[in-house]
Parts: C-alpha cells; structure tokens; sequence
C-alpha cells in the first residue's frame, strides 16, 4: 500500500511491515533460546560419560588424592588391558552378550505372538489373560528371590545360565506386551483378511505378515530389555555362584577386596559395561522413536 508523505513524497507500506519483520526475529530468538537450553541439557547428559572415561584412566591414588573434576596426569590405558586379561571381563562380557540377546530375542517373541492372539484373534478370555500379564508389571522383583531360588534349585537350574535367562524373560514380557498393544491394535485388518481369502494360515499371517510389519515398534521393546538385562545384578548373584556364568555387573565385585580397591579398573569395567548399550542406542535410535510414535497412534 502506497502512502504519501506531507511533502508529497511516497512511503511504502504500514505498521504491518513492521509487524512481519518483527515476527521472523521474534522465532529466531525463540528458536535461539531452545537450542541454548538443549545444548545445556545434551551437555549435563554427556558429562558423567565423559567424567566415567576419565576416571577410568586414573590409578587409585589419583581418585583420592586430586579433585574428582582433574584430568589423569598420567593416563594409564593398561586399565582397559588389566581388566579385559587378569580379571575375565572378557569372559563376563561374552556372558553379558549371550543372556542378553536371548532373554530379548525369547521375550520379544514371546510376547508377540501373546499380543497378536489378544488383539488379532477373536476367544473368550483374551481380557483376562491380558490382565493377567498385566499383573506383574505389579510383582517387587525382590519378594520372588526366595520363591524362585525355591523352584530353581528342585529343578536343578541353580548355577545354570538357563535360570538367568528365563527370569529375565519372565519379568519382561508384561512390558513388552504393554508396548507392543497400541501398536498391534492400530494395525489396518484388511492385509490379514485379503491373506484369509487368499488361503493363507495363521501361522503364515503372523511370521510373514504381522511380524515385518510391526518391525519399528518390536526395535523399541528390544533396546528396552536390552537395558534391562544388560544391567541386572540381583538375579545373576543370587542364582549364579560359578565364575564362568557371571556377568558384568557381577563380576566388577573381582576388583573390591577387603583391604584395596582397584578404582581405575572398576572405572574401566563400566565403560566398557556401558559401550553396547550406547552403540545398540545410536544403532537403533529412529527405530525406537518411529516405534513410539506409531504405537501412540490409533487408527
């Protein structure tokens, strides 16, 4: 809009040119703002991953006697080797890996075909066994200690990597059922009733159909035991004495004695405790949002 000065002289625009050139500033300022914050939080996140490295490279002397926040003058790396080689954390990683990935792969199976007969298949009772599942997501995981500690020695599974595997399977599968529910219930039913037709068999719905399909949602359930598992500690030393089944969070305990402590090497141990979940994280970190976002989308 063109206005005309007293002096007869032209002027282009309003108050509106003002307003939409103060917009722009006004979002770059709010956008400048959240990522200062952001920024802020991503370091408080990252710093004890940083300060646990550091301290992994210092000897016990230097924990006590320099402040918390100094640098190793000496970095002694022969951590790392000291306790991959003298103190079998090579053999409680392995041990860590193996329980690992077969409680997740077992428990995330399990609970997909338990999600899929309860929101796929139409029977009288799915509510209640689903209540049922749902019961012990309210169970202490403290007060089953001695009622399983019980069972798996009258069935001989004490000391045995299998009692390991099951309970953690066991404590895992009413979350992981939780998680994969939104996400089974928003399924579109028309691909399972076009492969009805076609002739194919539940079992061939469920692994070639249902299965890839809920892929993004099945990741997030996974690095959610993955957590869980790799950093259990109450299980694995009351059910495991032997020395070749124990895992990390167990085997750290090599490193306490009763008049020293070897605090470089526990720092050591707990980074390289750490790595796999970070790696598995970074891996499979669209998954798990692409899993979350679907599965609190219906229809």
């Amino acid at each position: 809009m063109e206005t005309v000065k007293p002096d007869g002289a032209p002027r282009i625009g309003n108050g509106l040119d003002t307003k939409l050139v103060s917009k722009p500033i006004v979002n770059r300022l709010a956008y400048g703002i959240m990522y200062v914050f952001l920024v802020l939080v991503a370091m408080f996140q990252i710093f004890p991953i940083i300060w646990l490295f550091l301290f992994s490279l210092k000897s016990s002397q230097e924990v006590f006697n320099m402040s918390p926040f100094s640098l190793p003058e000496n970095p002694k790396w022969e951590n790392y080797a000291k306790v991959w080689t003298e103190g079998n954390i090579s053999l409680y990683f392995i041990n860590s890996v193996t329980y690992t990935l077969a409680a997740v792969i077992l428990t995330v199976v399990l609970a997909s075909m338990v999600t899929f007969a309860i929101t796929r298949m139409h029977w009288k009772g799915s509510r209640l066994v689903l209540g049922l599942f749902m019961v012990g997501l309210m169970i202490p995981v403290h007060s089953t200690l001695i009622p399983l500690f019980s069972t798996f020695t009258n069935i001989n599974l004490i000391d045995n990597p299998l009692s390991i595997i099951l309970t953690y399977t066991a404590f895992n599968l009413p979350i992981t059922i939780m998680i994969l529910l939104g996400f089974y219930e928003a399924l579109p039913r028309e691909v399972e009733e076009a492969a009805v037709m076609d002739g194919a068999s539940i079992h061939h719905i469920f692994f070639k159909i249902t299965l890839p399909m809920t892929m993004p949602v099945m990741a997030t359930a996974a690095i959610i035991n993955m957590i869980y598992n790799w950093n259990e500690f109450v299980f694995v030393n009351t059910f495991i004495s032997s020395d070749s089944f124990k895992t990390l969070t167990v085997g750290i305990q090599n490193f306490i004695g009763q008049y020293t402590t070897d605090w470089g090497a526990i720092g050591a141990t707990l980074v390289i405790s750490i790595l796999p979940i970070l790696i598995a994280f970074l891996i499979l970190s669209n998954r798990i949002v692409e899993g979350i976002a679907s599965g609190s989308v219906k229809g």
